[in-house]
């Protein structure tokens, strides 16, 4: 095992620190973990600023039960994974064209592989910590493979190879397949190298969990769905769910059936994506429903990298928790083709459409489908949350307590803007500086690059 880094390594000692729970505590000063040595920076670190210390109880319970994990290494592994995506966004933009992906194991996160295409690269990620591999393929021709199988999917038939997506462990496109020769048809007739593509059988045929409730539920005519994520637009507030719930102008009522709001935008298939503006009656909150109706707190919407925890919300099951398997997944439904959703280890059933996919305090996404059941195991698909918000111009209700700006509303200082969604590699301007994004999030106020490690670097 390589040595954890000097900063990797001060923030695993204070998870250790506060395994009696300080991490639990919403309001964590920034220099709480500054006085935990004497070799503390004066700045936060990535685990505070991508607020892992506002985690809910009810998720680290979840996690412990899902993951197999003691109370200590739910709250290390939160806090090992806030420090691998921000070493991961890094040696994303540090290698450029020869990043091929990288991904976190163990039972608490703490190794990160980071993969390249050029081995001259291995010295700079291990002086990270991190663990190198080098491969053929980088991140950008995997991801221009499966957009050519995206492109054939329109017009061929692929409900017999219903799922595929860019996996970075493997270095391939993987294609999981009912019948071997819906997927060879499919590499086909997109064109792509089949050196690129490793096809899987499978007998799982996803199909979207219509009667969901994560949260809590709400109707539309004669179907259920639940709330994802409180949004707002401006003045109007509302929420985020999936697109298969409802078309725009279907009308909604709350889970007490009282009249809620109206589908003003809606994507599926292409995508899952889905938002509702609701009337005055109803006021958009910084919180998911978690086990046994506490409320769980949703501090930003930073993504977390492929192998890191996960929860879901869902009324039929309730809360579950697992692993981020891949992220740019696509999968055929019976009524399409959806992409750029995230395929998880977390089980759901019928009933759970539409609910709140969180890491840690971070909001990761609505749920979209999948397959199985929470007694005998599955998969499940979401919808990621920022691109959701990105497509609609909405804003993320966050425990934060800043302002709700327009997306693309100017901050002082800068390009940065609060309220804007950024994906890893962006680059904006703050206070005389330039900063690369690091994990894809949207920024609110209190996220400056100045003062957020795990979301941006000096340039």
């Amino acid at each position: 095992m390589l040595p954890i880094p000097h900063r990797r390594a001060a923030a695993t000692r204070a998870a250790v620190a506060v395994a009696a729970g300080a991490l639990v505590l919403a309001g964590l000063p920034g220099s709480a973990l500054a006085q935990a040595g004497p070799a503390a920076s004066p700045f936060p670190s990535p685990a505070e600023s991508a607020a892992v210390g506002k985690t809910s109880p009810g998720v680290l319970k979840a996690m412990q039960r899902d993951l197999g994990l003691t109370s200590a290494q739910a709250k290390a592994r939160l806090v090992n994974e806030a420090e691998a995506g921000a070493d991961a966004g890094a040696l994303r933009n540090a290698l450029g064209r020869d990043f091929a992906g990288a991904w976190v194991h163990g039972a608490t996160s703490h190794q990160l592989t980071v993969a390249t295409t050029d081995a001259a690269d291995v010295p700079l990620i291990e002086a990270r910590g991190a663990r190198a591999r080098v491969v053929p393929y980088s991140v950008a021709q995997l991801d221009s493979a499966k957009a050519k199988l995206d492109r054939a999917a329109k017009k061929e038939a692929t409900r017999d190879a219903p799922v595929w997506y860019v996996d970075v462990r493997s270095n391939a496109v993987v294609v999981r397949a009912v019948k071997a020769g819906a997927a060879r048809s499919l590499v086909s007739a997109a064109g792509v190298d089949s050196s690129l593509v490793q096809v899987e059988r499978t007998r799982e045929r996803p199909r979207p969990l219509y009667d969901l409730v994560g949260g809590d539920a709400y109707y539309m005519g004669g179907g259920r769905c639940s709330i994802g994520f409180s949004v707002t637009k401006g003045a109007q507030q509302g929420f985020a769910t999936a697109g298969h719930c409802g078309r725009v102008g279907t009308a909604t009522t709350g889970y007490n059936r009282v009249a809620q709001g109206t589908f003003q935008g809606s994507i599926f298939p292409g995508r899952d994506m889905a938002w509702v503006a609701t009337n005055t009656q109803w006021t958009a909150t910084p919180y998911v429903k978690g086990p046994g109706g506490q409320r769980v707190g949703v501090g930003g919407s930073t993504q977390s990298p492929v192998g890191a925890s996960i929860c879901r919300s869902g009324s039929t099951t309730g809360w579950h928790c697992g692993t981020i398997s891949q992220h740019n997944t696509s999968v055929t439904y019976p009524q399409g083709t959806i992409s750029g959703v995230t395929r998880t280890t977390v089980c759901a059933e019928p009933g759970d459409s539409g609910g709140s996919y969180i890491s840690g305090s971070q909001a990761q996404g609505v749920t979209s489908g999948g397959s199985g059941n929470c007694r005998s195991g599955g998969t499940t698909f979401h919808q990621p949350i920022n691109p959701l918000l990105q497509q609609f111009g909405l804003t993320l209700r966050t425990t934060g307590g800043g302002g709700n700006p327009e997306p693309g509303e100017p901050e002082p200082g800068g390009t940065w803007a609060s309220g804007r969604v950024y994906a890893a590699g962006d680059s904006v301007t703050y206070g005389g500086s330039t900063y690369r994004c690091l994990q894809a999030h949207q920024a609110q106020v209190g996220w400056e690059p100045a003062g957020t490690p795990a979301l941006w670097e000096a340039a």
